[in-house]
């Protein structure tokens, strides 16, 4: 009882946007995952660009905040995973890459 209450205290827990800004932005990696089964010629190759650029900027941020936000961290890592992921795959069906 007595970890549970510290993390609901916590400068990054529950009661912050520390904790439900990373939970909102889960919604893009699942959102990436689902688009992983469509086919690639539906791929924005400019979207996907610039969901590499934000995630690669929030990783940055989410080190360098006080209290470092690991949640954040973790939800970026993973968007820009996916994200690089679809954009290799947008530029296979354009011919840029064999």
């Amino acid at each position: 009882m007595a970890a549970l209450r510290a993390f609901w205290n916590s400068p990054v827990g529950p009661k912050t946007t520390h904790f439900w800004g990373p939970v909102a932005n889960w919604g893009f990696v699942t959102a990436g995952l689902v688009d992983t089964q469509k086919p690639p010629e539906m791929i924005s190759g400019n979207m996907t660009a610039a969901m590499c650029v934000y995630s690669g900027l929030f990783m940055r941020f989410a080190w360098m905040v006080r209290p470092r936000n690991y949640l954040l961290l973790a939800c970026h890592v993973s968007n820009e995973a996916v994200q690089l992921y679809q954009l290799s795959r947008w530029a296979k069906a354009q011919g840029y890459v064999y």
